[in-house]
């Protein structure tokens, strides 16, 4: 059993809690005050709390942060496609299937990008609708919304 260490951040998205390992790499984010066992620790995950913060003022357009985010090689081979999207750039489930190999794929990437446990880090709301429109986020399209807005993305109504 590994260690892990809780810590939270007041943001214009509201509370979001996350957990580092004892190695301080990113295991989980979440929308949503930490709801674990563990004590938080803000000291051991102050450089995630720093790029959040960064990310979400504007100044920080990509991530450097070790992620272990614990999933199924299916999983894990479409949350490290979704690391490959730019900033400020949407792609279709669809695509990002194609991209990983998995022409054909779409229903089961998206059901992969919606078990990401490291959303905005793993930038899940990159992918939108083959048809243009917003799709689908676990943690609520209010949220990926604003997610969108601080990346000066634009969607069909």
């Amino acid at each position: 059993m590994r260690d892990v260490y809780y810590a939270e951040l007041e943001s214009a998205l509201g509370t979001l809690s996350f957990a580092c390992d004892g190695d301080g790499r990113l295991i989980e984010l979440s929308f949503g005050p930490c709801v674990a066992a563990a004590p938080i620790d803000a000291r051991r995950c102050a450089h995630v709390s720093e790029q959040l913060t960064e990310y979400l003022h504007g100044t920080r357009t990509t991530f450097d942060l070790v992620l272990a985010p614990a999933g199924t090689p299916f999983q894990r081979r479409v949350w490290k496609g979704l690391t490959a999207i730019p900033y400020g750039q949407v792609i279709s489930y669809g695509e990002l299937a194609r991209r990983i190999g998995m022409r054909g794929a779409a229903r089961a990437v998206g059901q992969a990008n919606g078990a990401n446990p490291i959303p905005i880090v793993i930038p899940c709301h990159r992918v939108i609708a083959a048809n243009g429109t917003i799709g689908g986020f676990s943690s609520g399209l209010a949220n990926k919304r604003q997610l969108l807005a601080l990346e000066h993305i634009e969607l069909a109504a």
